[in-house]
């Protein structure tokens, strides 16, 4: 909790991600190019030792949609698998986390979050599980109270009451900036137990090159909100700056970390993270040819993407598109696209916010109609349970 007393003023930045879509679901989107609506970089030209001498999957893939595990869900954000059994869901609007069961689809509500202020795109956004959570039961949660953008995180109890589960927050990071848009939200733990979070600009687009500000980064902390060992800068917790607002962060076989992001009027992303990166915004949307700036897996205009939530299965990755209302899956080769991007289930299910791997060629898939850019349907929201290839 250390990091949470720093000013902001002392955070150095380092490298992001920059991820652009359609203004947090749904902005813009009257670019276009002559080479369609999406398109990859491909590894054609890597080395022998790079990633082109890497397996990749088939071109071309599948969905299958096996089930509806839960409907009635009012503006779904988070998702996270508890070990044994379970799914937990954190409503934007309502500051509340609910247990699914993925078998029954039956709902309970472990409680509130105290101090969630819900407004615009802000609320009480992603949650995951302690990389401890089998001994500590710690939930984690990212949200926007009155002031800022925070991390917080629970403890569980499933022995008590419906709608007393969850204990009181203990704040492990804040002073991430709020705004009534681009709040980021995305958390994450890694490969590496280090905690990742995705942060946006606020609409504020100098804050994301700026190295002292926690906005518009991809952030990696200790369980306990320090700045994690080995972080690009010294003392920061930045670990790759330049983004508009980080919404999808998934982690390949070789965990090599991939992260979505919204673009302006242009270009919605999906990036190879590296540690200390820039990635452009504001002076970069999609790709540049300007070297100090990391180019992009994939590119799509932000009618058919404004991308959130990011998943890894099957030797792709896949990206829940909102105001696109479909999904993405971009096949990877190393940290590069083996083939063009393929779209799924487009303007079936309307605006999608979350993915989420279940295990082998099964992924969890959240919607998001209910968060007032959608139309909802009978049943809205609800959690998919998909088969992919």
């Amino acid at each position: 909790m250390i990091v949470q007393r720093r000013a902001v003023t002392s955070v150095l930045a380092a490298g992001t991600l920059l991820l652009t879509a359609g203004c947090s679901s749904d902005a813009g989107g009257s670019g276009r190019d002559p080479s369609g609506t999406a398109s990859a970089r491909t590894g054609a030209t890597a080395s022998a030792t790079g990633p082109a001498a890497e397996s990749a999957p088939p071109a071309k893939g599948s969905v299958k949609v096996l089930r509806t595990v839960a409907e009635g869900l009012k503006t779904p954000w988070g998702l996270a698998p508890v070990p044994g059994g379970g799914l937990l869901v954190s409503s934007r609007d309502e500051g509340t986390i609910t247990l699914v069961d993925e078998k029954t689809g039956r709902k309970t509500e472990l409680g509130e979050v105290p101090g969630v202020s819900p407004a615009g795109e802000g609320g009480l956004l992603g949650i995951a599980l302690s990389p401890d959570f089998a001994s500590d039961h710690m939930v984690y949660a990212y949200f926007t109270s009155a002031s800022d953008n925070r991390i917080v995180r629970m403890l569980y109890d499933p022995a008590k009451p419906a709608g007393e589960q969850l204990g009181a927050p203990d704040t492990v990071f804040k002073g991430i900036p709020k705004g009534m848009i681009h709040n980021g939200g995305r958390i994450a733990f890694g490969p590496d137990r280090m905690l990742y979070a995705g942060t946006g600009e606020t609409g504020d687009r100098g804050l994301s090159q700026d190295r002292k500000s926690l906005g518009g980064k991809i952030l990696r902390l200790t369980p306990e909100g320090e700045p994690a060992p080995g972080n690009p800068f010294p003392d920061s917790p930045v670990y790759s700056y330049g983004h508009r607002n980080v919404q999808g962060l998934a982690w390949d076989a070789k965990q090599r970390l991939f992260a979505s992001e919204f673009g302006q009027d242009t270009w919605d992303e999906l990036n190879a993270i590296e540690p200390g990166g820039d990635y452009g915004w504001p002076d970069a949307e999609g790709r540049s040819s300007d070297p100090k700036y990391r180019n992009p897996v994939a590119q799509w205009h932000t009618d058919d993407a404004s991308p959130s939530g990011a998943a890894y299965a099957q030797g792709s990755v896949w990206m829940a598109g909102l105001k696109g209302r479909r999904l993405w899956r971009v096949p990877l080769r190393g940290t590069e696209a083996s083939a063009a991007p393929q779209a799924f289930l487009t303007g079936t299910y309307g605006r999608l916010r979350t993915v989420v791997p279940s295990g082998g060629d099964k992924l969890w898939l959240v919607t998001s109609n209910t968060d007032g850019r959608g139309d909802p349907k009978p049943g809205d929201d609800r959690i998919l349970e998909l088969e992919v290839s």
